[in-house]
């Protein structure tokens, strides 16, 4: 016999943080966790699209990181007894290597632009605003809650991992890059 998903304890409109602590679904840790998790579906897809082994790699690597930072973030802070693995400032360390690398390879901009030109560089853009927005929720969190300092870096770190990341991509499928031109 297989083991039901529903539990039907959500049915009232709450549930229980790591450390069985009962909160409203609309609580701002659900709030900043479910954002990261909408954040990774949307590197999944980014990663999809992808063609470069490399990148796919990183990508993944984040993946994994961002299931982390959501298992941190789910945790009741004054409650929680379980061991949960951790973001390092190695991980932050990992995305400026890799934005490093591949600024090398881009030509210099000096205007903002517009998201657009390929269908994988939108969805990257797509997932650099999600990106800026769980950033965003976990700092409203740390406002009320402690919050390992390190989730924000890393969330900042990765918004301009993904900007650069979607340059790549325009120069991978030979997509251009859209200017923007203030009116």
């Amino acid at each position: 016999m297989t083991e039901k998903i529903y539990t039907k304890k959500g049915d009232t409109g709450k549930t229980s943080l790591i450390g069985g602590t009962r909160v409203s679904k609309n609580h701002i840790r659900i709030e900043a966790y479910g954002t990261v998790d909408e954040l990774n579906s949307w590197i999944g897809l980014v990663r999809d699209e992808t063609k470069d082994k490399a990148t796919k790699d990183i990508l993944f690597r984040v993946q994994n990181k961002l299931f982390d930072t959501g298992s941190l973030l789910a945790a009741d802070p004054e409650n929680n007894k379980m061991k949960l693995p951790q973001l390092s400032e190695a991980d932050v360390v990992l995305l400026e290597k890799e934005i490093d690398k591949m600024n090398e390879a881009l030509p210099p901009i000096k205007n903002f632009l517009l998201p657009g030109g390929h269908t994988a560089v939108s969805h990257c853009h797509i997932a650099r605003c999600v990106c800026r927005r769980a950033e965003r929720r976990v700092t409203d969190l740390a406002e009320a809650s402690a919050v390992e300092p390190v989730i924000i870096k890393y969330l900042n770190r990765l918004s301009d991992y993904l900007f650069v990341l979607s340059r790549k991509l325009a120069a991978d499928y030979h997509a251009e890059e859209i200017l923007w031109k203030p009116s």
